[in-house]
Formats: structure tokens, sequence, C-alpha cells
């Protein structure tokens, strides 16, 4: 099920694994761009349109009422309640000791003071997926932050089930988080919806939050007119297994990641020939075992098309591989693992030994599980509340402290040629 390919260049093979897996194509982006012109012209119309035609659901409204959301409490078990409330607790702690260590910065120059004020952004909408699952877990990883940052109006879209309602789980998740507006919309209409606005919703000032491949090229392409995170989905993982790894462990952290969607990416490099053979196996001897697994079909289909393990020669190879790849999530399962990720430049996160799987951090350690894909761990990491706020310098000067910068102010305006700019400053002296 799993490729295995003897790495010999590290750039050209991790491109020729991104390659295979579904990007941004030409085919993609064509399509996606229809959806998103037709809300833009049309609104409400085209988003119940494509309501019919996506998810084959009639929907006469797409706002979730009141009476939905305080129903969904009466459709969730007091563990669950526990268990959101619990994963919002770690989040909250996790994003304020952030926020705290930011709080009061300032800069002095002699006596100048420049203070950074933080402010939240106002308008956010967060896309929550559904499709293939549900996410009330992901509603918490992009709202709580939020919360921790002051946003005042935080607008959820998740895609509406078979019978038209939203996941009760999730609308409590929703409640739990003050979120005011939650609407029935997936897909890149949904995406388009948050960017310019329909009759039904006011449009944001950002939109958070991952989803599948249509969902991040909308992202991407309204990001001329609306502010994004990122670009987040589909999932990624990659384990670094030496010899001493755990094949089977490894084989189930990737069947846990390959179960989102058709489209997961999940791999792993090593430099055991051995590993990557009982890797290979013990997934084999796991998919098509008498019991098997759950969501089998996705699993299957995910890892045959996009699943590999690429063996280097060398520690210092399969980190190079590591870094050109930029995962989503990497998973060091090796014995020096303390060593490697001081070499580790990027990726969305590091979860380090045998008992830290990539199943636990999408839940319940307090880290944000929404991460940046296709590479672009490279230039960012995990969501935070530095996501939701804007960070604004402040400054007041006098007279003395303008004065002692105008020679400076004057040789860099002259040499750019911007000569106003120089009179601006020296006007203050001329009265």
């Amino acid at each position: 099920m799993l490729k295995i390919v003897e790495v010999k260049n590290v750039q050209l093979d991790v491109a020729r694994f991104r390659k295979v897996h579904e990007t941004l194509s030409d085919n993609i982006i064509k399509k996606t761009g229809a959806i998103i012109k037709s809300v833009e012209k049309s609104g409400d119309r085209a988003l119940l349109k494509y309501s019919r035609e996506f998810e084959g659901v009639e929907l006469k409204t797409l706002r979730v009422s009141e009476d939905e959301i305080r129903s969904a409490f009466n459709n969730v078990t007091s563990l669950q309640l526990r268990s959101i409330h619990a994963m919002r607790k770690r989040l909250f702690k996790f994003e304020s000791n952030l926020l705290d260590h930011l709080s009061g910065i300032e800069s002095r120059f002699d006596r100048m003071k420049v203070t950074r004020l933080f402010r939240p952004i106002e308008n956010v909408g967060c896309y929550v997926p559904g499709g293939y699952a549900r996410y009330p877990s992901t509603l918490l990883m992009c709202c709580t932050p939020a919360n921790v940052a002051g946003v005042k109006r935080l607008v959820v879209i998740t895609p509406p089930r078979k019978d038209g309602s939203i996941d009760p789980l999730t609308l409590v998740a929703a409640k739990i988080c003050k979120v005011q507006e939650v609407y029935k919309i997936g897909g890149a209409q949904g995406i388009a919806a948050l960017a310019f606005g329909t009759e039904c919703m006011k449009k944001v000032d950002k939109i958070v939050g991952p989803g599948g491949i249509f969902v991040t090229a909308a992202k991407n392409m309204v990001s001329n007119r609306v502010a994004i995170d990122m670009v987040a989905g589909p999932t990624e993982l990659l384990v670094y297994a030496d010899s001493k790894s755990h094949p089977r462990l490894v084989a189930l952290d990737l069947i846990s990641q390959s179960e989102h969607s058709t489209n997961t990416l999940c791999g792993v490099v090593t430099t055991s020939r051995r590993v990557a053979m009982r890797i290979k196996e013990e997934i084999n001897m796991l998919v098509r075992s008498k019991e098997g697994v759950l969501r089998r079909d996705i699993i299957t289909q995910s890892l045959t098309k996009n699943g590999f393990v690429a063996i280097c020669r060398r520690e210092s190879d399969a980190i190079d591989f590591i870094n050109e790849f930029a995962p989503e999530h990497l998973e060091l399962m090796t014995i020096n693992a303390d060593s490697v990720v001081k070499k580790i430049r990027s990726a969305g996160l590091i979860l380090i030994g045998t008992y830290t799987p990539s199943a636990a951090s999408d839940y319940c350690l307090g880290s944000n599980h929404v991460l940046p894909t296709l590479g672009f761990a490279k230039s960012r990491a995990a969501l935070s509340v530095l996501d939701f706020l804007k960070i604004i310098s402040c400054i007041e000067l006098n007279g003395k402290d303008l004065k002692r910068i105008v020679s400076c102010v004057r040789e860099i305006t002259t040499a750019e040629g911007l000569f106003n700019h120089y009179k601006a400053v020296e006007g203050r002296f001329l009265e």
C-alpha cells in the first residue's frame, strides 16, 4: 500500500511526493473561481444552489437558529460536554500565556518611547470542515484563540449533514466559544460568502480554519480581498523512524491521519530499510485483517495514492528531507529525538517520542491543530492568538526628540529623492 522509495536527491524526491499529492491544479483553480464568482454575484441564491449540488441538501435558511443551538445541548452526553470544556481550558491557558508574555512591550531610544499596542481583529470567520467527519475540535482550535484575543464578532461556517442539520457537539462548542453566528455552508462557496458577504451574512475581515483542497484554493483566491490565516489542508503527517522505532505504532499513526480524507499526505522517512518494510507490512495487516479498521475505504485510498516511505542513507539526509518537506505534523520516533529536534527548521508541529502521537495533539495537549500544509511550514507554524490581533506601534515625540533625528531624516530622504518628507520635519523648526 505504501510506496517505498530510495532518496537520491532530496529536493527532487520531495517535489515528486508533493506532485503526486493533489495540489492547487489549474482545474481546481478554474472550478473554484467559478464558484466564487457565482456567490459574489448571486449571494444566498448561489449558496442554496451549491448546498443542493454538493451536499445534496435542500435548505430554506442558511443561518442556524437559537432553537437549534439550544436543542443541541440535549443531544450530547455529559462526558462529551466535559471533554469540550477540558480541551478549551487547555487551549485558553496555552494562548493566554503567549499573550501575557507579549503585552507591555516598549522600546526606548534616548528619551523616545515606542509602545506596541495589541488590538483584536473585529470580524473573523472560522471554517469548520465537514465531509467525511465532523470537527467540533477544529471549532475550538479556531475560536478559542479568537476569544483570548478579544474578537468581537465570530462567525462559523460548516457543511450541513444530509438531513440539513449541524452536528450537535459542534453547535455546543460554538456556544461555549461565544460564537455569535453559525451558518450551514461549506466548501469554496462558504469561503466566498465570508469574503464578500451575502444577504444573510456580513463579510468578515479575516478567514481562518482548515479544509479540503477546494477550501484551500478558495482561501488563496480571495486573499486579495480579505485576510487569511494560512494554507491549511488537506492534512499531512511525516514520521521520522529509526531502527529502534516500533513499526506498529508508526503504522497506527499513519492510519490515524489518513482517515481524514482520501487527499491526506502521510509518509515516513527513515535510514532503516528493515523498519521501512515492517511498517508497510504492519499497515497491510491492520487494514486487511479480519477485524479491519474503521473508515477503511478512505484510509486505503489515501495511503495507496499518497502514502510513502522514504529511505535515506544517512541521518543528515533524513533531516534535510524533513526540512525540505516541511510537514504539517512531524513525529520524531527515534532514540536521539532530543538532538534531532535542534536541527529541524521547518515543521508546523513537532511531536517528540513514542508517547506523543499526532492523534493526541489534534485534541487534548493545548497546542493548536490548525497548521500549515503544502510546504508552507517553511514560513509559519500553528494558528495562535497572534492570528487574531493587529500589532499597532504607538509613538509620541516632543520637539527635542524630533530634533535629534532631523539630520538622519535629511540624509535618507535626500538619497531617496523624497524631499517633501524632509520639509515636513524641518518645517516644525522654522516657525
